[in-house]
């Protein structure tokens, strides 16, 4: 048996190599020609690609697993159906590999970037990330951003501090799936994009389970567009990406869908993240995130030890790190 893995692995990388060159769109990542590591690699593996590397050191690191305990859109729920951050991230790779595959691009790398995307998310969701963002701002004039925390997370804070040492093109895409600049591939676009699909759609079916909405109070002509359930918003949303964006060369959706998934986008905004319905829930949130922070400013002795980083970054990777229920049950 060893001799057969062995002769597998002995011609492992040819075969990828030429089964890319001759499945994968011009315009694809090549596995074999990633930009790099930070830091050189003691030994490859033989039966998986640098991207795939990257994608199981991601699923087996701690961040990632915390992820089940950070909610998405509300705090502690007392249902067993609504989202975590850890479904809206493998709902988010998914979906990624299916627009990658249709598009014959690289779908090791897409999913690599999908599963590590939300590493560095805040406890609480959207509320949690502005409150952190705040109390930072306030007090030390620096900003936080779950994009940049995630680089952080599989840069430095993973494995004691030695971080993950992930592909060049897997850390990009992690630090653009939001914010001012694009990624650099095309797989990085993939995720951006579907990061948007997979959240709104999920989102309304939670805020549907919680009461917080009722069905014919979603935006008529939107849902006449895309849908009138979640399955079907989806299905129609990764249709127009992967025709438009063949069509254009790039990763992009129609300006009509694309319009109409913004404005169901501003609508979940107005109405749940930031509604009046969930006025306490945001209260309660962000009077945790603020009172760690406050306490572990005053009372440093009260963090872990050997943290990078100054005090501020020290509280901030700290409080970012917290599962919802470990800050709602902290002291």
């Amino acid at each position: 048996m060893p001799d057969v893995a062995g002769r597998v692995a002995d011609t492992f990388e040819a075969r990828i190599r030429e089964q890319e060159e001759s499945t994968l769109s011009p315009l694809a990542v090549r596995s074999y020609e990633t930009r790099g590591r930070a830091h050189e690699e003691e030994e490859e593996c033989r039966l998986r690609t640098p991207f795939q590397r990257d994608r199981d050191r991601i699923v087996h690191c701690k961040a990632f697993r915390r992820l089940k305990h950070k909610t998405q859109v509300f705090i502690d729920p007392k249902g067993d159906h609504y989202r975590t951050r850890l479904m809206h991230t493998l709902e988010t790779a998914g979906i990624s590999r299916t627009v990658a595959r249709a598009l014959r691009l690289n779908e090791d790398l897409t999913e690599a970037i999908a599963l590590g995307h939300d590493l560095g998310h805040a406890p609480f969701g959207h509320t949690g990330e502005e409150a952190l963002d705040e109390v930072l701002s306030q007090r030390f004039a620096r900003r936080f951003r779950h994009n940049e925390q995630s680089l952080r997370v599989v840069e430095v804070l993973e494995r004691d501090g030695r971080g993950l040492n992930l592909t060049e093109e897997t850390r990009d895409g992690i630090l653009n799936h939001t914010g001012p600049n694009e990624p650099a591939t095309r797989e990085g676009k993939i995720v951006r994009l579907v990061d948007r699909v997979a959240y709104i759609n999920h989102d309304i079916d939670d805020a549907l389970r919680a009461g917080l909405l009722r069905s014919e109070e979603l935006p008529h002509e939107e849902i006449a567009l895309l849908g009138s359930r979640g399955s079907r918003r989806i299905d129609t949303l990764v249709h127009d990406i992967v025709e438009s964006s063949a069509e254009a060369g790039g990763i992009v959706q129609s300006e009509e869908i694309g319009r109409a998934m913004l404005n169901l986008r501003a609508f979940m905004f107005e109405r749940v993240y930031l509604g009046p319905e969930a006025e306490e829930q945001r209260e309660l949130a962000t009077g945790i995130v603020r009172g760690i922070f406050d306490w572990l400013i005053e009372h440093p002795e009260d963090l872990p030890p050997d943290r990078p980083g100054d005090l501020p970054q020290q509280v901030t990777d700290y409080v970012s790190g917290m599962t919802d229920r470990f800050a709602l049950a902290w002291r």
